[in-house]
């Protein structure tokens, strides 16, 4: 009975993972922020927040295509807080989320970003000897990093991310939500979600009500 649950469950993942979603959907979810790595000025009050795994393909081409012009264009500018969130799909990637336990592992010795992208960009399955190597090229202190690794420390972390995109119908990856952050950053009321790899140019469309300067340019952000 049990081996027939799993292959139920595994079956509708499937099923949702490559049923067409539409590109961009109007939306009312509230995301928590706590603790979610980010890039971008605290002050920014429009924000990008991601569903990302690390061994999905269409996150890897989102972080080489369209979030580099995201990052130019509003990050570096100050209009828009780009947050991070976990969402390992490990059906069909079983080793995502021990991969976004070791991004949040090297956040402690102020790395995530660059384990980040190494992992993105070496997306088999990693093993623990692998992951040091990562953290060993980022000059990272390896005991302090396998002992955080070792004591799962980050794994019910991921779980809540797992949990909230669950919740917020996040059906595969990447998927993203946009809209205003509250006065502590630290929840994102979100009116849109953009789904997939998408241009740059599906970013711009999303982002662009949010400001006031017109569609076509980001503008200038009103800050509180």
């Amino acid at each position: 009975m049990s081996a027939l649950i799993s292959r139920n469950l595994v079956f509708t993942i499937l099923v949702a993972l490559f049923t067409p979603q539409e590109v961009e959907t109007p939306v009312h979810a509230l995301i928590s922020l706590t603790d979610a790595p980010s890039i971008g000025d605290a002050k920014a009050r429009i924000a990008i927040v991601e569903f990302s795994d690390y061994q999905c393909p269409f996150c890897l081409i989102h972080s080489n295509q369209a979030l580099p012009q995201i990052v130019r264009e509003y990050v570096n500018t100050g209009r828009v807080r780009y947050f991070f969130k976990d969402f390992p799909i490990d059906v069909v990637h079983p080793q995502a989320s021990r991969a976004a336990e070791a991004a949040h592992c090297a956040s402690e010795q102020g790395k995530y970003l660059e384990m980040h992208d190494r992992l993105l960009r070496n997306q088999q399955p990693q093993t623990l000897d692998q992951l040091n190597d990562h953290a060993r090229a980022l000059n990272m202190d390896i005991p302090v990093f396998e002992r955080c690794l070792n004591e799962q420390r980050y794994a019910a972390r991921v779980r809540r991310d797992i949990e909230e995109g669950t919740k917020n119908k996040v059906q595969g990856t990447p998927t993203f939500f946009v809209g205003t952050l509250d006065d502590e950053g630290s929840q994102l009321k979100a009116v849109t979600k953009v789904y997939g790899a998408q241009p740059y140019a599906a970013f711009q469309k999303a982002l662009a009500p949010l400001f006031n300067n017109g569609p076509a340019d980001p503008g200038l952000l009103e800050r509180k």
